[in-house]
């Protein structure tokens, strides 16, 4: 339904002199259906909201709403463009306007694990960087006509997401930083075998291709689920830290599209945290992971660990044996060797 309209997306991304590969088109079209998300989301607890006779605080103003400054419509539900911005116009309200705006949202937001915390941290560490005003005008248009209301378009969206994260190794990047193959993660997520109410973490996101896995397994196996289980699920179940900026909102966005509204990732380097300082509270229930290996970390960070060594996957594994609760299971790739003590 929706895989020639990225590929469309992707064309015109090719034009602007910003956007030179595949890590620029996937992280410009992320903010954009971000804000499309959101737009959709608004809408579905706006109706919801007036079914119930309540009443519903938009987290946007006006001004700043998708269907104000991206696509007005005119009678005919179509975008009326004497009314859309576009040209210079267009990309001065995003990076002088909007962009601020959406960065402020952390400042006031009542936690972390919100909505609103998110929109900052999003917009905190992007830019955009689509130079021509009418370039990102085309590619609005295009990501208007995608929905986010069905379970089968959210399906398919994220499937897309997932395909376009595989391709980041273009342009001579290394891909695996923000993705690993899903038949492997489909592989480990079904030996450790995750419950419902299990505190799931992943200290080395990347894509958090583990965390939506293991989502969808718990959705598969627990069809009849109950109110409180699904609250359990979108806000107390899946937790993870991305060093990375990129990364970071790559992870985010993957989850959302995936039906976690707010995510619990944290963009800090996970390593730059001393092990004397994890205690129960801080221990969970499952990791899930394939951290990086080959890189080198600091002296500074290598006190942080009673072995000391500059390569960073066994750092993480020393991290992932000190923040596993005792009797916790565990599924993680280390130098793309499965390790699991199920």
């Amino acid at each position: 339904m929706f895989e020639q309209t990225f590929k469309n997306i992707d064309d015109i991304l090719f034009k602007d002199a910003g956007c030179s590969t595949e890590l620029d088109y996937v992280e410009q079209t992320s903010w954009i259906l971000f804000l499309k998300y959101l737009n959709d989301l608004e809408n579905d607890r706006r109706i919801k909201a007036e079914l119930s006779g309540k009443a519903y605080s938009d987290l946007l103003t006006l001004e700043f709403k998708w269907d104000t400054w991206a696509a007005p419509k005119n009678g005919n539900g179509k975008i009326d463009h004497n009314k859309a911005l576009t040209g210079d116009d267009l990309s001065d309200f995003v990076n002088l306007r909007l962009f601020p705006y959406l960065k402020n949202f952390k400042t006031f937001a009542s936690s972390p694990n919100t909505i609103e915390y998110k929109v900052g941290e999003i917009f905190g560490e992007l830019k955009n960087k689509i130079q021509s005003g009418y370039i990102l005008r085309e590619v609005i248009d295009l990501v208007d006509e995608l929905r986010f209301r069905t379970h089968a378009e959210k399906h398919e969206m994220s499937h897309l997401y997932e395909s376009k994260i595989q391709n980041m190794g273009n342009a001579g990047r290394n891909g695996g930083e923000y993705y690993t193959p899903r038949p492997l993660i489909r592989t480990i997520v079904k030996v450790v075998a995750p419950s419902i109410g299990d505190k799931i973490y992943d200290g080395a996101v990347g894509s958090a291709g583990f965390l939506c896995e293991a989502y969808q397994y718990l959705l598969d196996h627990n069809k009849n689920r109950t109110t409180a289980q699904e609250k359990i699920l979108q806000s107390d179940s899946f937790y993870g830290k991305e060093k990375k900026p990129l990364a970071y909102i790559i992870g985010t966005m993957n989850m959302i599209l995936h039906g976690i509204e707010a995510p619990n990732l944290i963009h800090t380097n996970t390593l730059a945290e001393n092990l004397a300082d994890i205690q129960d509270r801080d221990r969970y229930d499952v990791i899930l992971a394939n951290p990086p290996f080959g890189g080198k970390e600091r002296a500074e960070v290598q006190r942080n660990f009673p072995i000391k060594t500059g390569e960073t996957a066994y750092l993480f594994l020393q991290h992932f044996i000190k923040i596993l609760k005792a009797g916790g299971k565990a599924g993680i790739v280390i130098k793309n060797t499965f390790l699991s003590n199920t």
